[in-house]
């Protein structure tokens, strides 16, 4: 079927979902869940297909994220069923105001329509992906990258059939089967069929969707994450923190990429550092960690000499950029010229230095004491997330239900003329 077609379809079929109650999107999420495990060995063979033709093709770590398990699945489909549980978006009077002329106007939450979501190569972007979108009222259309599309079909194949057993419409969630960038031009393209675009994955897939996308797109997930190692940190606390926030799994976008230390404590932590993210690591048969030093530490730890660009990569692998700064305040500078906006981090136990550092940076999500790989819709009690908005505009941070709505005046009177 043609990206126009699917477009089409889903124009068609999102207002009969738009009128649907709570009960009978929670009935129709719950049974695309069961489906879903159901159909766990369908899911892994075509995912066994994936992970072989992207063996050798890309980095370890990406074909981690490429890789379904029995529990993957089982956590995919639990996923949506926390969906099923959440509150509806839907419907809520956000605002009542009476003029004194007797009318009552209310602003309320409504579906958005047909919901686009290009991504790469993670599966779970798809289950979670339909899951907001249904809940959320919307049609979507779910284009995969070619390294992950067998694994997407089989699972679109299921929630699919979940939708049916519901008494809904299957193509509210349909997937584009032309993996070629001329389906993703069509999606950009689609003028009067799609009503927001969000592409979830790398660099170069964002500012292409962002620059080329004639209909209303979301910029997200780049992640330049940032620790800032203060003068007063706990040094044993910020190494724990640091590991986890650059080694738990490097690469997804709320994964450090840039350490950054205060000088008066470089002398003192960064050999910790090193101690935690490379030896301690190598000892329990872990990826030690590739430190990227500037001129600074690396007088003072070994590793590799930090290039030009090292500070404005998204690394998304075992690698860490380290810089040493005078202070809070340059720390912040730092962050301002290189973040992508996602998530930044201060250690410390200074209340003034937290509080001046959570003010002036200008990031989704800022963390005091804590690892930055909490930005998650998950994490933040959303259920799963549709992406990590990096803009300012509708929605910033992790995208969960609220951010799939937009809403529309209804104005009662009792026959007022202007």
């Amino acid at each position: 079927m043609t990206t126009l077609a699917l477009m089409q379809q889903a124009k068609a079929a999102a207002p009969s979902l738009a009128a649907a109650g709570s009960a009978v999107k929670n009935q129709a999420l719950l049974a695309m869940a069961d489906r879903l495990e159901q159909a766990a060995h369908e899911i892994l063979a075509a995912n066994a297909q994936d992970v072989a033709a992207s063996a050798g093709h890309i980095s370890p770590v990406m074909l981690d994220r490429l890789t379904l398990t029995q529990q993957r699945i089982t956590d995919m489909a639990q996923g949506i069923r926390q969906v099923a549980q959440l509150p509806d978006p839907v419907g809520k009077v956000l605002r009542t105001v009476e003029r004194p002329n007797g009318l009552t106007i209310q602003r309320i939450s409504v579906p958005l329509g047909v919901v686009a979501i290009i991504y790469e190569s993670r599966p779970n972007v798809t289950s979670d992906a339909a899951a907001l979108a249904v809940k959320a009222g919307n049609a979507c259309i779910l284009r995969s990258g070619k390294e992950a599309h067998a694994s997407a079909a089989a699972i679109v194949s299921a929630m699919q059939q979940g939708l049916e057993d519901a008494g809904l419409r299957r193509n509210l969630v349909q997937l584009v089967e032309d993996i070629s960038r001329r389906s993703a031009q069509e999606l950009m393209e689609g003028v009067g069929y799609i009503d927001l675009l969000i592409p979830r994955g790398g660099a170069g897939l964002i500012r292409s969707c962002v620059e080329n996308a004639k209909v209303p797109c979301i910029q997200t997930g780049t992640g330049i994450c940032h620790i800032y190692v203060d003068a007063t940190a706990d040094p044993e606390q910020a190494c724990r923190i640091v590991e986890n926030a650059k080694a738990s799994r490097p690469s997804v976008c709320n994964a450090a990429e840039v350490c950054l230390v205060h000088r008066s404590i470089a002398e003192k932590f960064l050999p910790m550092l090193h101690q935690c993210l490379v030896e301690d690591r190598m000892a329990q048969g872990k990826p030690a960690v590739e430190i990227r030093l500037d001129e600074t530490a690396a007088s003072i730890i070994p590793g590799t000499k930090a290039c030009s660009t090292d500070f404005d990569t998204e690394f998304l692998d075992y690698v860490l950029a380290v810089a040493v700064v005078e202070d809070a305040e340059a720390a912040i500078a730092h962050i301002a010229r290189h973040s992508t906006g996602h998530s930044e981090a201060i250690l410390t136990r200074d209340q003034a230095a937290a509080d001046r550092f959570v003010t002036a940076v200008d990031s989704a999500a800022v963390y005091v004491n804590a690892s930055t790989r909490f930005t998650d819709g998950g994490e933040f009690g959303l259920g799963c997330e549709m992406g990590i908005s990096t803009q300012k505009l509708h929605a910033r941070g992790p995208m969960g239900l609220e951010e799939l709505t937009s809403y529309k005046y209804v104005i009662h009177g009792t026959g007022q003329i202007r």
